[in-house]
């Protein structure tokens, strides 16, 4: 049962965490590249395929989020299978885990929503300069929930103060 579980563990966070990770750093180039229509309409046809493109990224990162609720579900039973609950190296992973899903929910998504709904208005002069820095800032707070789950992989393989660390 412990390989079950283990085995379904890593495979949600790869097909979770993973598509998210690479959905949200892409993103703020393609949300960036929908806002950069002139207020003329030049460069629309890029421009729309950008939005669409960046549309689909968000809608992916918003999809696997929920999904992604399988991977702290299953490595909890597992480390419960394995008696590992109050070792130190899971429960520091736990807690990165849910800042990396407090940042995702509660930050970086409403930021790509706020570029999208940016990128749908019509063409205004200060759109470009209002539209950078808030891709700086998903782009930023991306790198961040990518670090946290970086961490928490290394955890899981190191497993600090383990008995079965390798």
């Amino acid at each position: 049962m412990t390989e079950l579980l283990l085995s379904l563990h890593v495979l949600a966070a790869i097909v979770t965490v993973g598509s998210v990770t690479v959905a949200a750093s892409m993103f703020p180039r393609y949300a960036l590249k929908a806002c950069a229509v002139d207020a003329a309409g030049a460069d629309a046809g890029s421009g729309g395929r950008s939005a669409a493109i960046a549309t689909v990224l968000h809608r992916v990162c918003s999809g696997y989020a929920v999904a992604g609720v399988a991977v702290p579900v299953l490595g909890i039973a597992t480390g419960a299978q394995l008696g590992v609950l109050t070792d130190t190296w899971l429960i520091a992973s736990l807690i990165l885990t849910l800042a990396a899903a407090v940042l995702l929910g509660l930050a970086v998504l409403p930021a790509q929503r706020r570029l999208l709904d940016l990128a749908a208005t019509p063409s205004s002069p200060g759109r470009w300069t209002s539209a950078r820095p808030m891709a700086a800032r998903i782009a930023m707070l991306t790198g961040i929930f990518n670090l946290l789950w970086a961490i928490v992989v290394v955890l899981m393989i190191v497993r600090p103060g383990s008995t079965t660390s390798a």
